[in-house]
């Protein structure tokens, strides 16, 4: 259950949605017909020891509603407190996301990142109002609004959601407690808009670590999420801690010296804002080079090859992050492996 009411949400973000969050993907069995415990409370573990105080649990890799539930609820009770939950509202329907945040609600999540189904094609901003709204107001739990070209509202106005449509839905939508502003990508005109029009109201997060931390020497954030910064190993809950303290010369240096990191993530996840997808297994592996689970996903998934792999693992020894000596084969199997559900094994006891 959320640990505020709905028109407590923006007080409590305010209070107590600070430093980054990443992202957890979910961890399946050996044979892919269920979900691993051990991994994914491995993973929570892992980002806590790292530093983050938040971590999305990632919806995206075909896996069913109560799956999702019970991964939010072992990744909640393995936290307890430690890390927030942050729910992927990111399933195929409105009436769909609505039942999973449900769902998530009473497993535990915290709060939830606003995602926009593949199939949703609308011609009016006042469409995107409409359905904002309903999900808004289909859940207990406060919103954070995701403004990025990966919608394709482009089409609708350049920032992706316009600043008329934020503006009413911050009137309108008490439960809405953060803007991940990434409108208009490269382009920096719909962070630093949203930031300079709607600070006061609600958090402005700039998930882009390459941005936000030279970005804080003239600028305010107290949240920075979700990414798959935990590629970085602890470096960017560092870095944004010692911007926040002022400490800029010693922030810049950590900039500086994981630059050939951030050069390889951004060859290996070269063009998605422009693709419109994001590579979840590149993401999996990226963090099963700094100590998470990894392991195997189901299809559909994008793929990762072994340049991919290879320049991610010396993009991380260039920049001093000492990425795990294990085989690539390792990978597919994860640190964690389960070989089949439990439920699954008990029939077979039986």
């Amino acid at each position: 259950m959320a640990r505020y009411r709905k028109n407590e949400a923006r007080a409590w973000a305010r209070e107590h949605m600070t430093g980054c969050d990443c992202v957890i993907i979910p961890s399946y069995t050996s044979d892919l017909r269920g979900m691993n415990e051990r991994g994914v409370r491995h993973d929570v573990r892992r980002c806590i020891e790292l530093g983050f105080e938040g971590a999305l649990i990632v919806s995206e890799v075909a896996l069913t509603l109560d799956e999702y539930r019970s991964v939010t609820e072992w990744a909640a009770d393995e936290a307890k407190g430690r890390l927030r939950i942050v729910h992927h509202a990111s399933f195929n329907t409105l009436e769909e996301n609505i039942e999973a945040v449900r769902l998530t609600e009473a497993a535990g999540a915290d709060y939830v990142l606003l995602s926009y189904p593949a199939n949703f094609y609308p011609t009016t901003s006042q469409e995107v109002y409409d359905y904002t709204k309903a999900f808004c107001d289909g859940t207990k739990l406060g919103v954070m609004l995701f403004q990025v070209p990966l919608w394709n509202f482009g089409r609708l106005h350049p920032s992706d959601l316009e600043p008329a449509l934020l503006r009413r839905l911050l009137q309108d939508v008490p439960n809405i407690i953060a803007i991940k502003a990434e409108g208009g990508m490269p382009l920096k005109g719909g962070l630093t808009d949203a930031y300079r029009l709607f600070r006061d109201q609600v958090i402005i997060s700039c998930p882009i670590e390459a941005d936000v931390i030279p970005l804080m020497s003239v600028m305010e954030f107290q949240y920075s999420g979700t990414s798959n910064t935990h590629f970085y190993g602890n470096s960017v809950p560092r870095m944004f801690q010692l911007a926040r303290e002022k400490k800029f010369d010693e922030a810049m240096e950590i900039y500086w010296r994981i630059q050939p990191a951030r050069a390889a993530n951004g060859l290996a996840n070269g063009g998605t804002p422009f693709t419109g997808f994001l590579n979840r297994m590149v993401w999996n592996y990226q963090g099963w080079l700094q100590g998470m689970n990894g392991g195997p996903l189901r299809q559909p998934t994008n793929k990762i090859n072994d340049r991919q792999m290879a320049m991610l693992r010396r993009g991380l020894a260039e920049a001093k992050l000492d990425p795990t000596r294990d085989p690539n084969t390792a990978y597919f199997v994860g640190r964690n492996p389960m070989p089949k559900p439990v439920a699954q094994a008990h029939r077979a006891a039986e």
